[in-house]
């Protein structure tokens, strides 16, 4: 089992509710009502159920055999998380969280997106349950992020477009709590990765466990074995969290968690690597901040890392040395996406894609009996005409 938070939300030291005495309620009613859920036979048997006959779970745990040779190193999986519905990891948590909504009688689902691919998720599960949705989105994303935005609509959602601060998913998340505070007695605020106040942290993390529990199972059919190395993208971190937690209490595997280096010089999203502690959109966490304690503008061509802070458990577990963070620059990024799609004719995310550039120098240092594990948080279809943009001003 996963390390559960203390009673008030904390990791250690991180974590918590940093939240206004309106939103008090509405968290501690969602505490008590995901901590019955999580004990109802009833309420897992339903989830179960939509994440296989309506996900599409388990994903595939796939030998990247031509990759593992143009590395010569370790062995190389990919967790296929581009393979569910909507094409991510994000709908694993966005189905949890709408089964607690209805459990709750709420109405209306609120959330923020940055790649799109949580918006995505979240107006999916609305339109499954009958739900309003509306969605909140950076006016920066919602140009790099075209093709899920029209999804989102198509779907049934409204998108917010936010033209506040860095226009990115920071300031979508800062507008979509304003508005649950304003609505909060008929809304349902879906939040899309390991951050915000507590319970968010915790609940996200084990809707998302899912894909390393599978792992878990898939490798050991595969190999006889547990793996030597999990490597994960970190933003917000869900994708991250859902691997590493059911390997926690096993030493023997490594974990690295690869955060968005941008383009290097400050202009990036690394908020373990270059990060404090502070707080942010309600909990204890590292944050990119300046002397003054003021949240720094942050930069990732993948939208979905593009975020100020990181979950308050993948703050505790670096401060613990269970997991290793390093940083990945958008042109390796790209090139690894390039990379995988020409040895194994898969197109992953540009979040995904940070994840396979760091493992394209680690791993050949690594022998041939070693296995590697590598989260393909989600596929690439929304990151084509960014990366078309990329390319045409780096050629």
């Amino acid at each position: 089992m996963p390390r559960q938070p203390d009673a008030a939300g904390h990791f250690g030291p991180y974590g918590g509710r940093y939240v206004a005495e309106t939103l008090m309620p509405a968290l501690l009613e969602l505490e008590e009502v995901y901590r019955r859920s999580r004990r109802d036979i009833t309420f897992q048997r339903e989830l179960r159920t939509l994440l296989q006959d309506y996900v599409g779970r388990p994903t595939p745990l796939t030998f990247a055999k031509r990759l593992t040779e143009r590395w010569g190193g370790a062995r190389v999986y990919l967790k296929r998380e581009d393979l569910n519905h909507t094409g991510a990891h994000k709908i694993n948590n966005t189905i949890g969280q709408a089964l607690l909504a209805r459990r709750m009688k709420k109405e209306r689902l609120i959330a923020e997106t940055g790649a799109g691919q949580h918006g995505v998720a979240t107006a999916t599960v609305a339109a499954l349950f009958g739900l309003e949705c509306e969605v909140f989105m950076g006016s920066d994303d919602i140009a790099r992020q075209e093709p899920n935005v029209f999804r989102m609509r198509l779907l049934g959602a409204t998108v917010r477009e936010v033209h506040s601060g860095t226009r990115t998913l920071k300031d979508a998340m800062n507008e979509a709590l304003r508005d649950w505070i304003s609505h909060v007695a008929s809304t349902f605020y879906v939040i899309g990765t390991v951050a915000g106040p507590h319970p968010y942290p915790m609940l996200v993390r084990d809707f998302q466990s899912v894909i390393g529990r599978e792992v878990k199972k898939q490798i050991v059919q595969h190999e006889k074995r547990l793996p030597d190395y999990l490597i994960a993208c970190v933003g917000g971190g869900s994708n991250a969290m859902g691997l590493f937690a059911p390997f926690l209490n096993e030493s023997s595997v490594r974990m690295i968690g690869v955060e968005a280096g941008g383009l290097g010089d400050g202009q990036n999203a690394a908020s373990i690597s270059g990060g404090h502690i502070g707080v942010l959109h309600g909990s204890k966490s590292y944050v990119l901040q300046d002397e003054n304690g003021q949240i720094r503008d942050t930069y990732s061509l993948a939208p979905g890392l593009d975020y100020p802070g990181v979950g308050p458990e993948l703050s505790y577990l670096h401060d613990e040395y269970r997991v290793q963070y390093v940083t990945v620059k958008d042109a390796d990024a790209v090139e690894a996406m390039r990379l995988l799609a020409e040895t194994e004719g898969i197109i992953p995310a540009l979040e995904s894609a940070h994840a396979i550039a760091y493992a394209s120098t680690f791993v050949p240092r690594l022998r041939r009996d070693e296995i590697v594990v590598l989260n393909l948080s989600g596929r690439g279809d929304k990151d084509l005409q960014a990366v078309a943009r990329f390319l045409g001003a780096v050629h």
